[in-house]
């Protein structure tokens, strides 16, 4: 299973940024983002068989596939912006992490414009 491996390669490189840090502590931050590319190449192997399981699903109902690609672009941002404050915070640099956190809503909510305006024109349609 994936998850396994996962979670392997997180409890193996927390033990060698705990050893690491006792002698080089300038070094533990490369293997903790090592770990994170490691574990988010994983994670992204499984994305595309979400991406086929969903236009399979928007093909056979009546969603717009442009709505499909914007859920999959939000969900994208999410994740690496996650990543990035996390890598941010694990190097002690909180200031950088939230203007990232911040840019990465701002970012979200930019891509999803046409969802909103979508379901905007669909909520004045059905009010008189």
């Amino acid at each position: 299973m994936d998850v396994i491996k996962i979670i392997g390669i997180g409890i193996i490189s927390l033990i060698i940024v705990i050893i690491v840090k006792q002698y080089k502590p300038e070094f533990a931050i490369y293997i903790s983002i090592m770990a994170g590319v490691l574990i988010l190449g994983l994670a992204f192997d499984k994305l595309t068989e979400i991406i086929k399981l969903l236009n399979n699903l928007a093909s056979r109902t009546a969603v717009n596939g442009k709505f499909i690609g914007l859920l999959l672009k939000i969900t994208g941002i999410a994740i690496l912006t996650e990543f990035a404050v996390s890598l941010c915070k694990d190097s002690g640099e909180t200031a950088i992490a939230t203007k990232i956190d911040i840019g990465g809503k701002i970012m979200i909510v930019a891509v999803s414009i046409p969802i909103i305006s979508s379901l905007l024109e669909t909520v004045t349609k059905v009010l008189p």
